[in-house]
């Protein structure tokens, strides 16, 4: 991770976090001079850009493929990595050439799709394109009046998070940070009416697996370079959103977010179960059942199900059987594999009756007395086939 030297921590190591402040609506003059320095430009944004009293040289610009922006009389700009502030301040540069005093005004109205990388402890690890409502041009201007400080972009009238709150520069040695969404303005925000959070993020990824730690989930973004650049950390409590509805800490993405959750060591049973009843996560999985039972094959699950619930979701054993052999595939390419007796009685997330996670191999072996009937009818087999068509060709004589 790319440390901002000059950036100081937002609080010393070790200390406490600050209590949460009270916000305030921003006064009608403050709110007519918004700007917007948390989201940074890239390639498929639009942005209406207007130069006051020069209509010819305003209008509806998107930034191509390449990172550029074609404008009138100016002609193409590389503008990827900026936010819309730092652009309106180029802008008034670069249009001084040909305006005496530009006065500049930007308003994004289309997004592009937020790609981000999830990783960490989640079904699917990679990089996710995730994208809701992009087009913003028909916002209406009593709507507009709830652009905050802290973005710019329209959002809903929740709270959002501060500048920088919660976050710490990327490689710090100091764990955690001050807590979210208490206040500020600035940089990460609440849940946005159009665009997606951490919920989305995950869901995308799959969800989470019985070692998912939900109350430790780290989100690093880059920091507009008028910030100092380089990228910015902060944790969050995501348990808190599925047990008590805390929404803040469902922080909402920008591109090229990495989420990261973290991989506890023993299965978290009870917050796979919370999970299980929303939709973070698939509500069933897939795994197989094989051997001296009375349904063989796939069998579907609830989440959070273990290996003695998918055996009598197969019908159960047969009469004669013998141990149950269990076998996984873990993401890191050991094979977890394990024989025991069967105990009907076993308590969830034990050895002899694991949690399971979707792909998981269940068989029963076969007991001594049913291994020796299958032997005996190998071995008897052929000889009952050539006796019968030894009798059926014998009796037509």
């Amino acid at each position: 991770m790319l440390v901002v030297p000059q950036l100081a921590p937002l609080a010393a190591l070790g200390a406490s976090p600050p209590p949460p402040t009270k916000r305030t609506a921003p006064a009608p003059l403050q709110r007519a001079r918004v700007t917007y320095d948390t989201y940074l430009l890239g390639p498929g944004d639009s942005l209406q850009i207007e130069l006051e009293n020069i209509p010819e040289l305003s209008g509806v610009f998107t930034i191509g493929p390449d990172g550029t922006l074609y404008l009138p009389r100016l002609r193409a700009l590389f503008v990827e990595g900026l936010s819309v502030e730092e652009l309106r301040i180029f802008l008034t540069q670069q249009f001084r050439t040909f305006v005496r005093q530009p006065e500049i005004y930007l308003r994004p109205i289309g997004y592009r799709p937020v790609r981000i990388y999830v990783g960490g402890e989640v079904r699917r690890p990679g990089y996710y394109t995730l994208s809701g409502s992009q087009q913003l041009g028909g916002v209406s201007s009593s709507a507009d009046g709830a652009i905050r400080e802290s973005g710019g972009e329209q959002m809903n009238t929740r709270p959002g998070l501060g500048s920088g709150q919660g976050f710490e520069p990327a490689g710090s040695s100091r764990p955690g940070g001050p807590g979210v969404g208490s206040g500020g303005s600035g940089s990460l925000t609440t849940y946005g009416a159009f665009f997606p959070t951490v919920f989305d993020a995950i869901r995308a990824a799959q969800g989470i697996t019985p070692y998912s730690n939900l109350s430790a989930v780290q989100v690093t973004r880059r920091q507009p370079l008028s910030n100092g650049g380089g990228k910015l950390r902060t944790s969050l409590n995501f348990l808190s959103l599925i047990t008590e509805g805390d929404e803040s800490q469902n922080i909402r993405l920008f591109d090229g977010d990495v989420v990261s959750v973290a991989k506890s060591p023993e299965v978290l049973r009870e917050q796979l179960l919370k999970a299980g009843q929303t939709n973070l996560s698939p509500q069933f999985l897939q795994v197989y059942v094989s051997g001296r039972v009375k349904s063989p094959g796939a069998t579907t699950v609830p989440q959070g199900s273990s290996l003695n619930q998918a055996l009598i979701s197969a019908g159960g054993q047969q009469l004669l059987h013998g141990k149950v052999e269990f076998v996984r595939f873990t993401r890191e390419g050991e094979l977890d594999r394990r024989i025991f007796n069967y105990n009907p009685n076993a308590a969830a997330d034990t050895t002899a009756n694991p949690i399971l996670i979707s792909g998981d191999i269940i068989r029963v072996q076969e007991s001594a007395l049913s291994a020796g009937i299958s032997v005996l009818n190998e071995l008897t087999g052929p000889f009952v086939g050539v006796y019968s068509v030894f009798s059926l060709f014998g009796g037509g004589r």
